[in-house]
């Protein structure tokens, strides 16, 4: 009997060697996982863009040291993309500089189809991601700088770990506003070298309707708006703090109804975080595309004096309740093909302009270059006004099909929207000392 059990047991662990599996991964939980003799582990890296979260690249640690000479774009493949570039390296993380190392980075082309790990749900699924898992099969040998080798396999090596760049940066929180009893979800970016005897923005942004959720980290997968302001690259140009709350149900809809969320959120702004944190309470600004950008739009006119600027993404309101926010800074971008956002954004700057609002105006294609951007918001910023206006031509969304219906015209603005160089730039200068209200009409 025993010897029995001893072969069971050997023939066990023989199975689990030679079978590669993983046990169900989730975008914030690692499992245990064997893999072959020399092989560590196995990372799936995500990154946020404008169309979501998606994996980029993923990360192999092996024991030894590997030959990167000996590597090649077909060492590797993985299940349903495309590698772009294999090479080792002495950290986990990509680079321009290859090294012989214990790392090897297989990247991958973000353009693949069903790159993203959005699944696009409805009213009753809601919003909902794919698992971040990456299939790996080792097609080539691999050579150590010791002399040893480990052979190609037909094993398929799942990912064990899971990291998140620039997400995982972020801390959530939880705060119950004591004034209307509601209690506001939310992540903050707080500045990596933070100095609490320093002045820092502080950048709001409030996501769409379609991602609604309990997860607190929901805003951050969905799209870029958050993410944006919080890479190192923009935290380079402009250090602030980046607050992205999250929400469970409609806080505005088109109807004009209004939860006690939206007071909650400009109460968490007021009432803690500038206490809490060396804010500069100048500087203060307000972001959102569709839901969100219609909470920015409500607090710009009953908070006039709150923010120094905003960046209103593919919303609308009823143009007979903004007179108050006539002076504020405001940047506006709404695709042509927004069947209620563009028509919608035309009344407000209308009625806003009878306030005495000075608005500049500018077409561009959605497909434009960084240059090209840069060169469009750079000819708005020279003109004198306080609201810049710019439209994405229907049809050039390099995202959407050429005959894209209005609904998703809508939500491909921002896809785009906050990825156009400049924008932030104008955002970031604003201060709200110029701000005169007694001089309001």
């Amino acid at each position: 009997m025993k010897k029995i059990l001893l072969f069971l047991t050997f023939f066990g662990m023989l199975i689990s060697t030679c079978i590669i599996s993983a046990e169900t991964t989730t975008a914030f939980k690692t499992e245990k996982i064997k893999y072959p003799r020399g092989i560590r582990s196995v990372t799936s890296v995500t990154e946020v863009f404008g169309t979501g979260q998606q994996i980029t690249h993923i990360i192999l640690e092996f024991n030894e040291k590997v030959v990167n000479s000996q590597l090649t774009k077909n060492t590797f493949t993985v299940s349903d993309r495309t590698v772009e570039k294999i090479y080792s390296n002495t950290r986990p993380e990509k680079t321009d500089i290859v090294k012989d190392g214990r790392f090897v980075i297989i990247e991958l082309n973000p353009k693949d189809s069903g790159a993203s790990l959005r699944l696009e749900g409805n009213d009753e699924v809601g919003f909902q991601m794919k698992k971040a898992t990456s299939k790996v099969t080792q097609k080539e040998d691999i050579l150590f700088t010791n002399g040893k080798k480990l052979e190609k396999s037909i094993a398929i090596l799942e990912n064990n770990k899971i990291k998140n760049l620039i997400v995982e940066n972020f801390k959530q929180f939880v705060y119950k506003d004591t004034k209307t009893g509601t209690t506001v979800k939310y992540n903050l970016y707080i500045p990596k070298n933070y100095d609490k005897n320093k002045k820092y923005p502080l950048v709001l942004f409030m996501h769409d309707a379609g991602v609604l959720s309990e997860d607190t980290k929901t805003t951050l997968l969905q799209g870029n708006g958050a993410i944006s302001f919080a890479t190192p690259e923009e935290q380079e140009r402009h250090e602030a703090f980046v607050l992205a709350p999250q929400y469970s149900r409609k806080v505005v809809d088109d109807n004009g109804d209004i939860t006690s969320d939206l007071d909650a959120t400009v109460n968490l702004i007021k009432d803690y975080l500038i206490s809490k944190y060396s804010i500069d309470e100048k500087k203060l600004y307000a972001t959102g595309q569709s839901m969100g950008g219609m909470m920015a739009i409500v607090m710009n006119y009953k908070y006039p004096e709150l923010f120094a600027a905003s960046y209103l993404v593919a919303c609308q309101w009823d143009p007979k309740e903004v007179s108050t926010m006539a002076r504020n800074n405001l940047w506006i971008t709404v695709s042509t093909g927004d069947a209620k956002a563009y028509p919608g954004m035309n009344a407000i700057t209308s009625e806003l302009i009878k306030r005495g609002a000075t608005v500049a105006k500018d077409s561009w294609r959605a497909d434009y270059t960084d240059a090209q951007f840069l060169e469009g918001a750079r000819k708005v910023i020279a003109q004198k006004s306080n609201i810049k206006y710019t439209t994405l031509e229907k049809g050039t969304n390099p995202y959407l099909p050429k005959d894209a219906n209005p609904g998703l015209e809508h939500s491909g603005t921002w896809k785009v929207a906050y990825s156009i160089p400049g924008i932030k730039d104008w955002m970031f200068l604003q201060s709200k000392q110029w701000k005169a209200l007694k001089n309001f009409k």
